[in-house]
């Protein structure tokens, strides 16, 4: 089990430690309640720094990423950063992950903790370019600073003008007293703020900045159980549960990301699948009747029959209403269509709605 360098701290701080990725991290402080509250209304900071980061440099940079990744990386511009996925040769999507644009001739990605091996494998599998691929994973931490008062609560240690960094751009410079820090104003909470790019020997210095320079806010730290609910009140997928290796983009409502002006791997496959229309579809819903939507819960229709499973699901916070995700035919996944989820022998009244399930 791998540990971050900010482990300790958590441990410290009493965290409830959870293998996840095969890293040791932080699930819990005081409560996911209270933890995803503050996020919504204050500010919050995740240790993520188990995500893995690569840099692409070279002139066919971009070519490389246009092959594996279904958006079109060619409309960004410097500084700016996108949302993609890598499909796979068989329908399905190796992993999502964020686009940093830097220059003409290098990217940084950023991927998922579980997927780090796998991706960099299939990327350099498709690196028939000579782009210069350097996995910086081991070497950096990443802390994202969330919440409607992340700008304001971090605006002291830094020279960047953090209320003009627009969401999904990013800038580089001085942060706590450490030069080149990426700022970017990502994240996977959607209540704003910040995520940070910090090499590990400077983590610590970092956290401690953050939590001195929020003290006024009422800062605190959060887990990844907080950032589970605060995710899915957005609808946002989560790969492994929601999007995974057989999962289609398209059935995964990742049409907008997915843009046929290029060619890249799989996608004559996936336009036809598009053109013929996909037979499910990835829909969130409400429970009506009492109870909670779990990880791998049948869907059933009417009449019993299994019609999909739940991927994601939680009481949320912020609503106080039974929420998830799930995987239905394209027939019941239209807004207020009717669908059960199965908890244990009970079959639970559920909508289908559109999310976010959480509007500010």
């Amino acid at each position: 089990m791998k540990n971050t360098a900010l482990t300790k701290i958590h441990e410290d701080l009493g965290a409830k430690m959870v293998p996840f990725a095969g890293y040791n991290m932080p699930v819990s402080y005081e409560g996911v309640n209270a933890e995803h509250e503050c996020v919504r209304n204050g500010v919050g900071v995740f240790d993520v720094s188990h995500m893995g980061e690569f840099l692409l440099k070279g002139e066919k940079a971009l070519d490389l990423i246009q092959k594996v990744s279904s958006n079109d990386a060619s409309k960004m511009v410097d500084n700016q950063a996108q949302y993609s996925c890598m499909p796979n040769a068989d329908g399905g999507i190796v992993d999502d992950l964020i686009i940093y644009k830097k220059s003409d001739t290098e990217y940084f990605l950023v991927v998922n903790a579980s997927n780090i091996q796998k991706d960099w494998d299939w990327i350099s599998k498709h690196n028939d370019f000579g782009v210069e691929m350097t996995n910086l994973s081991e070497d950096y931490s990443l802390l994202a600073v969330q919440g409607p008062k992340a700008a304001e609560a971090m605006q002291s240690l830094t020279h960047l003008d953090l209320q003009n960094i627009k969401y999904y751009t990013f800038d580089e410079g001085t942060f706590a007293g450490i030069d080149n820090v990426i700022v970017s104003a990502t994240g996977y909470t959607g209540s704003g703020g910040f995520e940070l790019y910090i090499k590990n020997e400077d983590a610590e210095k970092v956290w401690n900045a953050v939590f001195e320079a929020g003290k006024d806010w009422g800062i605190k730290p959060i887990g990844l159980a907080a950032r589970d609910t605060l995710r899915l009140e957005m609808g946002y997928c989560l790969y492994g549960n929601d999007i995974d290796d057989t999962t289609s983009p398209l059935e995964a409502g990742l049409g907008w990301v997915t843009k046929f002006t290029k060619d890249f791997v799989n996608s004559e496959a996936l336009k036809a699948q598009k053109e013929a229309g996909v037979t499910r579809k990835l829909v969130g819903f409400e429970l009506l009747d009492r109870g909670i939507p779990r990880h791998d819960y049948p869907i059933v229709d009417a009449d019993g029959n299994e019609i999909g499973k739940v991927t994601s699901g939680t009481m949320s916070p912020s609503t106080g209403k039974a929420i998830g995700l799930g995987y239905v035919p394209k027939e019941l996944s239209a807004p207020g269509s009717d669908i059960y989820v199965q908890v244990r022998k009970k079959q639970l009244k559920a909508q289908v709605v559109k999310p976010p399930f959480y509007k500010k």
